[in-house]
Order: C-alpha cells, then sequence, then structure tokens
C-alpha cells in the first residue's frame, strides 16, 4: 500500500511538473491581480518554499477549490483573492485581509498564535462574529497586526491552478480533484510519505489533522483515496494554460 501511495504520490508531483511547465511556473499571490486572465473555475494548489521531495519540486502544503455548493457562483481568482487579503490601497488595513472568510488565514493565524504564545494579544481569533463581544471595529483593528503577518506568510507561497471548469456541486470534478489530492497528500493516521519539515508552521497548528497530515487542510485528509483521480488531473492539466 505504502509503495503504490508513493508511485502514486510521484504520479501527482510529475503532472504538477508539467503543469508548472505549461503556465510559466509556479506565482505567488504578492504578485497576481484579479486582471490577470484567470479560468471561472479550477483547484488551486500552494507550495512550501523551501521545502522540497527532490531537487526541483517544492513539497505541496494546501489543496483547494471553490464553488462546490449548487448554485454558487464563486470564481478562482475571488477564492483566491480571499487568501490574498487586502491590497495596499485598503484605507483602514492595507496588506491585512479577513480570516473569517478564508479558513486557511484562519488557520495560518491559528498557528502563528500558538508558537508566540499570543493568546492574550488574540481572544477572538477564529471566533464568528457572532461570539464576538464589543465593538467589530476595534476587534478588526486589533486583529490588523496578525492578519498582516498571515498576508505576508500566504502570499510567499508559490502556488499553481488547474483550469478545470464544470456545474458547481458536491460531485463536481473540481470536488473530486480537490478531495482525492488532499486524501493522497496527507500523512494523517497512516505510513509517512514525503514528511514535512520540522519548522512547517503547521506543527504549531491547534488542528491534530492539520499537525499530522502536513497539509492546511482539514477536510479529506483522514479518507482513502480513489487513484482514478491523476487520470481526470491530467486531463485538466493539458487544458490549462497560462492567465
Amino acid at each position: 500500500m505504502v509503495r503504490r501511495r508513493r508511485a502514486d504520490l510521484d504520479r501527482l508531483y510529475a503532472l504538477l511538473a508539467d503543469l508548472a511547465d505549461r503556465v510559466g511556473g509556479a506565482r505567488k499571490l504578492k504578485h497576481c491581480t484579479g486582471y490577470m486572465d484567470w479560468p471561472d473555475r479550477g483547484v488551486y494548489v500552494f507550495f512550501a518554499p523551501g521545502e522540497t521531495r527532490s531537487p526541483d519540486q517544492h513539497r505541496v502544503t494546501r489543496v483547494g477549490t471553490h464553488a462546490v455548493s449548487a448554485g454558487s457562483g464563486t470564481s478562482l481568482w475571488d477564492r483566491l483573492k480571499g487568501h490574498y487579503g487586502t491590497g495596499a490601497g485598503s484605507s483602514a488595513h492595507p496588506h491585512g485581509g479577513n480570516h473569517r472568510g478564508s479558513v486557511y488565514r484562519e488557520r495560518v493565524g491559528e498557528a502563528i498564535i500558538e508558537r508566540h504564545a499570543l493568546h492574550d494579544d488574540y481572544p477572538d481569533w477564529g471566533t464568528r462574529w457572532s461570539g464576538v463581544d464589543g465593538d467589530r471595529g476595534a476587534v478588526r483593528d486589533e486583529e490588523y497586526p496578525l492578519e498582516r503577518r498571515v498576508s505576508t506568510y500566504i502570499r510567499e507561497q508559490p502556488f499553481l491552478w488547474i483550469d478545470l471548469d464544470d456545474e458547481p456541486g458536491p460531485d463536481s470534478d473540481r470536488a473530486f480533484v480537490e478531495r482525492n489530492a488532499i486524501a493522497l497528500l496527507s500523512n494523517f493516521e497512516r505510513s509517512t510519505v514525503d514528511p514535512r519539515a520540522d519548522d512547517w508552521l503547521g506543527r504549531h497548528s491547534r488542528s491534530r489533522k492539520i499537525r499530522a497530515s502536513g497539509l492546511w487542510n482539514v477536510a479529506h485528509v483522514d479518507e482513502a483515496y480513489d487513484p482514478t483521480f491523476l487520470d481526470r488531473l491530467e486531463r485538466a492539466v493539458e487544458g490549462t494554460t497560462p492567465p
């Protein structure tokens, strides 16, 4: 089983290397804008800078998609922009963000809090607005320094995207690829393959699934994977072009 999983991981990373060649290399969010010609729908893959499984292969750190609820109109850039946060032109909180609108941002912020013992500084981090006492504007101001740190961290992660445009829904090809890619990459409660670096920020996460899986994902890390997703991913890679 471990041998099969390792072979499937090698194929996944080979497909991602092919994808990188097709789009001119991985991007970083700090260099991206909504004016680029992004596909309407797709799957995205973030990598950990400085962590490699071979001399030229960065290790995957998060897999995501969007519009998996029937009728959803969220675009690929909408989701990426949520992780990016606010721009330089934001009058109140430039280069900040809204972690309550991005689970990725929320989890990175949690790990920073745990690593640096910042619990007293950010007592409401991760709490939905309905559970926050006091003025929301004041809470946003208090959380702004951490939102900036999260933005800096995420915007430095190289990422690739796969053009995979089908109707929104839990049975979409995008959901199928995302779910199974996460399950394949995850080391949660199974023999470890491609372990993360000891200093990976996610090791400080409050979530055992993040700490043990080696991914900034919680959903699907404890599931078995269907290797046929790699065939669907391969076809999608072949149809992906630079933005």
